[in-house]
């Protein structure tokens, strides 16, 4: 562990998990995602999808501030986009694939906004390049049941904002570690409490070459809910895109790519709800009540 931030509210024995909080104000369905698509496929409803909107909204405004510059992807990619960012052929298994056209659903927003940049041959200029995404995500998490995947703990679909950056070798740590700064000033303004771990090797994808993971705790749940990885790939996904820069020298380098989740919606939810629980409602953190137009789910 890196290190610890926020004071851990005691909500004591009457606390609920926030899959009942969600059926006691009728804010997110279960139940009715099944009967429509499946499990792992939750609707929300009313202040629920509200909040959703408003953190999506909030998330993109503060990157937005921080130099990044948007971009609404496709949800689907094709073969050469999976296989650049290191999707495929290790996780083709956790992915959904339309077979006809021979298209990907995203698992994350990286995966096209960094392909962007395949087969691309950048300016020492042009760095760092600072791109921002929210999307919806696809995962089949197969093999995920029981109690620890109980709501939104892990879905098929969720929403995500995802920074990228395309840096300097020389310099890529240095972002990594402002980028680490970062997420973790969005939690600081949700005012939820949170931890950050830097992964082992054994812990990391094959394709990353340090990963700082983000965890918010919950609080109904008394268990930690990782929120965001913040990864460098150095060159490896720039390898195999072909993602080059020319230098000063006008030599053609490999660049070194970046992205961290800022956030992913589910597990900021769950915790959202269930630390800010009272007798009279949910309440709303300062930084987002601009954004939902509401102090309080009641």
């Amino acid at each position: 562990m890196v290190y610890q931030e926020g004071n851990i509210p005691d909500l004591g024995k009457e606390a609920l998990p926030h899959w009942d909080l969600a059926t006691k104000y009728d804010i997110i369905d279960f139940e009715l995602g099944v009967k429509i698509t499946g499990a792992g496929f939750p609707v929300y409803k009313g202040k629920g999808a509200r909040l959703q909107r408003a953190l999506i909204n909030f998330f993109l405004d503060n990157a937005l501030q921080a130099g990044y510059r948007e971009i609404q992807p496709p949800l689907m990619v094709n073969e050469d986009s999976g296989y650049g960012t290191g999707q495929l052929p290790d996780k083709e298994g956790q992915m959904y694939f339309a077979e006809l056209d021979k298209l990907y659903l995203i698992p994350t927003a990286e995966v096209p906004v960094t392909n962007i940049y395949r087969n691309t041959i950048l300016k020492a200029s042009d760095f760092p390049v600072k791109n921002v995404a929210y999307s919806s995500c696809f995962r089949r998490e197969a093999g995920s049941y029981g109690k620890d995947v109980r709501g939104l703990n892990r879905l098929h679909q969720f929403d995500k904002v995802e920074i990228v950056q395309i840096q300097h070798p020389d310099k890529s740590y240095q972002t990594l570690e402002e980028m680490r700064e970062y997420v973790a000033s969005l939690l600081q303004k949700l005012e939820l409490p949170f931890r950050t771990l830097k992964l082992c090797g054994g812990d990391i994808s094959f394709t990353s070459a340090l990963t700082y993971d983000m965890e918010v705790y919950s609080a109904a749940q008394q268990k930690w809910l990782e929120v965001s990885s913040v990864s460098n790939f150095e060159s490896f996904q720039a390898n195999r895109m072909k993602l080059r820069f020319k230098d000063e020298n006008g030599k053609t380098q490999l660049c070194h790519t970046l992205n961290g989740s800022a956030l992913a919606l589910p597990r900021i939810v769950a915790a959202l709800l269930e630390n800010n629980q009272t007798p009279r409602g949910i309440k709303i953190p300062k930084a987002l009540v601009d954004y939902t137009g509401f102090e309080l789910i009641d």
